[in-house]
């Protein structure tokens, strides 16, 4: 068993050299895409095949499904065989069975291509974070992590505007053909991310059993809990529910659906933008009680009244909150462990908030006749003060910028460490 120092060229930056960060920012970019194109035109492509509302649930959370799985498997292999033998077929085949799915004839093969494009992307915004953790430390991968973020949440927000258009340009099937993109992400990667492979992988069942003892660990587990719930709320309500609340109670057309969309934006990328001056003011878990707060006031005000320009002032506040959460989280798991398993626990967090993405749209799609959709506005904003309660009840020496020994204290050097505990 050899030490830290061969388990993995990529992890320093002094061998393998950092990829530029638009290349970064561009993995992130492609990996949204799987569900946000298509939230505005949702609508008309229930309509085209003849399916009924509740129907939407079903086209979101295929491209999600897949990686509740996927993501954790891709994680271990891109720990164990490195990140471009990983991440570029993971680009291809995201693109290949996104513009697929555009030209499907029935309503049957759009989800199988949507199913097989989730497979795809279940490698994407988990890998990007992880090569920023690989290349940077410190402030400066909480500030770029932040502005990855930026991109992710942005990306939310202004996608179905560009979709919209598309779609009222040209139909809903057009909305489908920036998937595209992921083909030209794929060849950049050829070229940016290094070869670097662990030299001498651990066996797969320890390697497994010490990313496991991990999860064990309070900040952890309840950052990657967190993730899904975060995950089932914007993609249940905001990105399933929202585009039918603004069709039924408002009449909007596409494009106009696609712009009240957009509204989170400003808020998510001021918080997103400012991570690193926030959370050297406030700290991990300040930060996540206020950005929790906020998204309790922006699901309430959405769901509690019937004026447009209230509904667009709580998207905002929902955009602060999300600006915030995310990244924070990322950053507490991608920096919190060794980098031998940064991939892995990273992908968890991901695979939970692809749980999150699934379970959230089929569950307001099982609720939307019975309840309503602005009645679980209401009780998505409960949900989130429930939230914030719990962070204010965690103690602060849990976080790694607490008092105390706090996770950055904690956690393993090297994979030895881990890995004997483990066996």
């Amino acid at each position: 068993m050899t030490g830290a120092g061969s388990v993995t060229a990529q992890a320093s930056p002094a061998i393998a050299g950092r990829p530029p960060l638009w290349f970064i920012y561009s993995i992130t970019l492609t990996g949204i895409l799987a569900n946000v194109l298509i939230t505005a035109p949702l609508p008309d492509i229930l309509a085209a095949f003849g399916e009924p509302d509740s129907s939407a649930g079903l086209v979101v959370s295929a491209a999600t499904v897949p990686g509740i799985v996927m993501a954790p498997i891709i994680g271990v292999l891109a720990d164990r065989y490195g990140r471009r033998p990983v991440l570029v077929p993971c680009l291809v085949v995201f693109g290949i069975f996104g513009v697929l799915a555009g030209l499907a004839p029935t309503f049957g093969l759009l989800l199988v291509c949507r199913l097989a494009q989730g497979v795809g992307s279940a490698g994407l915004i988990n890998l990007a974070v992880v090569l920023i953790g690989d290349h940077w430390d410190g402030a400066e991968r909480v500030r770029l992590i932040g502005r990855n973020a930026a991109v992710l949440t942005v990306s939310i927000a202004l996608l179905p505007g560009i979709s919209g258009v598309l779609d009222q340009i040209g139909g809903w099937r057009w909305s489908f053909a920036p998937y595209g993109f992921a083909l030209v992400t794929a060849a950049a990667a050829m070229r940016y991310v290094p070869r670097g492979r662990p030299a001498e992988p651990p066996r797969l069942w320890a390697q497994v059993k010490a990313s496991a003892s991990l999860l064990r660990r309070p900040i952890i587990g309840g950052t990657i809990g967190m993730g899904f719930v975060l995950f089932a709320l914007i993609f249940g309500l905001f990105l399933t529910a929202m585009p039918i609340l603004l069709e039924d109670e408002f009449g909007l057309e596409p494009i106009v659906r696609g712009l009240c969309l957009a509204a989170p934006a400003v808020g998510s990328t001021a918080a997103a933008l400012l991570l690193g001056r926030t959370r050297h003011r406030l700290g991990a878990r300040r930060l996540l009680l206020v950005a929790a707060a906020f998204l309790a006031v922006g699901f309430a005000a959405i769901g509690a009244t019937h004026l447009l320009v209230v509904v667009l002032v709580g998207a905002m506040f929902y955009g602060l909150g999300e600006g915030s959460t995310i990244p924070t989280a990322q950053d507490l798991v991608a920096g919190g462990v060794p980098p031998e398993h940064r991939a892995a626990l990273v992908a968890v967090w991901v695979g939970a908030a692809r749980a999150g993405q699934s379970v959230g749209p089929l569950g307001t799609a099982a609720l939307l006749s019975t309840t309503g959709i602005q009645p679980l506005f209401v009780a998505a904003g409960a949900v989130c003060a429930v939230l914030s309660g719990v962070i204010a009840a965690t103690p602060q020496r849990w976080y790694p910028d607490g008092p105390g020994t706090g996770l950055a204290a904690e956690a393993p050097a090297d994979l030895e460490t881990l890995v004997e505990g483990a066996e």
